[in-house]
């Protein structure tokens, strides 16, 4: 309630005056700090892939190398998407000033 009405070109200077995005700084940083010893232990040699963090839930287990390299392909084109259309929001909300859907 306390950013209700706030464009959301504004809403993160908002939101640091609130002091609500001091939480979420600490959460991401323990993430982090794990996504980095994530990141030593491959390096170490543990034979675990560059953002592979177990999330998949077995879909891949038993899959052919081909199909796996399939599905990473996707994985990267859709998140590729999903940034193009993430600053298309961002720029309709600059320039239009107003709340959302920025008609």
């Amino acid at each position: 309630e306390a950013l209700e009405g706030v464009p959301a070109a504004t809403a993160h200077d908002a939101s640091v005056e609130q002091g609500g995005l001091s939480q979420m700084f600490l959460w991401f940083s323990l993430l982090e700090i794990i996504d980095g010893l994530a990141i030593q232990q491959m390096l170490e040699g543990s034979g675990r892939q560059p953002g592979d963090f177990g999330l998949d839930g077995g879909l891949l287990r038993g899959k052919s190398d081909a199909y796996i390299e399939e599905m990473k392909l996707k994985e990267i084109t859709h998140c590729r998407l999903a940034m193009l259309a993430f600053s298309g929001v961002v720029t309709q909300a600059v320039l239009t000033q107003g709340p959302f859907p920025y008609v």
